[in-house]
């Protein structure tokens, strides 16, 4: 049964510019949401005891406390559940810092993206990079002490040197987590519509994100997923769910979960998911080979990569002798190297991770 529940807050102020998430500006619809989403709970959450409980958006902290407090009070937590809030900088105060502390919120991951304010700008993020200091301080002073910032490499006018202040800064903060992302323009964002000028290449892009490994790993970070880095101890439980493969649910509008092998989703279409929040959609058996290539897909997303002998025990396979050819392959181009337990990507291999997955694909 699931132990883990992602919930879909589609709400934001504006849209930012590279944005392709599915979020509304419409807050008139917000009380009518949630109303909707108490339902959609109500009728699947089985009262498991959750291990995590994420709030993504979108922009969740445009919730109430009182609002958090209604949606946690309808899940099974303790202690030692991990409950994150997606936050916006300059939606926060530190009153509300404290109220999510009582409310049981105890990992904050704050949208800072970049601490270059003119960058900020062509983007259209709502906040500037004082923002973001000004509430990691308030957050440190309300008690959090689990606290993660996203950062975006890639962007508009964005220069190698401008990217490692980005990281210096981060790094001279007190927050304990770091997810890292290079842009991506998807359909439908601003910038598909209306490209920007002056971006950063594929070679400068792949520079930067060694770069990234390069600073982070040297305060304290350690990089432990492609994308994602955390001082010891404080990696994502709830990420980690979903790149061990496990199942959890899914609530909201165009939320996804994964239950007894299928995959489903639902409705991206705010008024549609208002009217019927319990039907889901796309419902996916996931095929025997589809479930072994997930395995090797979300295992290698992990610096700790993939354990031979665990997937051969779970999927009844020799899985040197299905896949040695390709492995070796990868391993002589030191895209691969082995480990005591089976196969991981080294730093350059993360850069090309989704030609080497393709030759995992049958």
């Amino acid at each position: 049964m699931p132990q883990n529940v992602y919930i879909h807050i589609p709400f934001c102020k504006s849209k930012c510019n590279y944005c392709s998430f599915v979020s509304f500006t419409d807050l008139n619809l917000k009380s009518n949401y949630l109303y909707a989403l108490i339902k959609e709970i109500k009728w699947s959450y089985k009262n498991e005891k959750l291990k995590t409980l994420y709030f993504g958006g979108g922009t969740p902290s445009l919730l109430s406390s009182a609002e958090f407090q209604m949606l946690t009070d309808l899940f099974n937590t303790d202690k030692h559940t991990e409950i994150t809030v997606e936050i916006n900088p300059e939606t926060v105060s530190e009153k509300f810092f404290k109220e999510l502390k009582n409310v049981g919120i105890n990992r904050l991951s704050l949208g800072c993206q970049t601490f270059n304010d003119k960058i900020l700008k062509l983007i259209a993020r709502r906040h500037t990079s004082a923002d973001v200091e000004n509430s990691i301080a308030l957050a440190n002073a309300a008690g959090f002490e689990n606290i993660n910032i996203d950062l975006i490499y890639g962007l508009p006018e964005q220069t190698l040197t401008d990217f490692e202040n980005d990281l210096n800064i981060a790094t001279k903060l007190n927050i304990h987590h770091i997810s890292l992302y290079g842009l991506k323009i998807d359909n439908d964002c601003y910038f598909d519509k209306y490209p920007p000028k002056n971006l950063p290449d594929d070679d400068m892009q792949a520079e930067m994100y060694l770069k990234a490994i390069e600073i982070l790993s040297q305060n304290g970070f350690k990089h432990y997923e492609i994308s994602n880095f955390a001082k010891k101890g404080f990696e994502s439980k709830h990420n980690l769910n979903y790149w061990d493969n496990n199942t959890y649910y899914g609530f909201g509008v165009s939320a996804h979960g994964y239950e007894n092998g299928i995959r489903y989703n639902n409705t991206a279409i705010l008024k549609d998911y208002i009217k019927a929040p319990y039907k889901h959609e796309n419902h996916h058996k996931l095929t025997f080979q589809e479930q072994l290539e997930e395995e090797i897909f979300l295992g290698f997303r992990k610096t700790s990569g993939i354990n031979v002998k665990k997937i051969n025990k779970k999927f009844n396979i020799n899985f040197l002798e299905k896949y040695g050819k390709t492995l070796k392959k990868y391993v002589s181009y030191k895209y691969l190297k082995e480990t005591n337990d089976g196969f991981t990507m080294t730093d350059r291999g993360f850069l090309i991770s989704n030609i080497i997955l393709s030759e995992f694909i049958e």
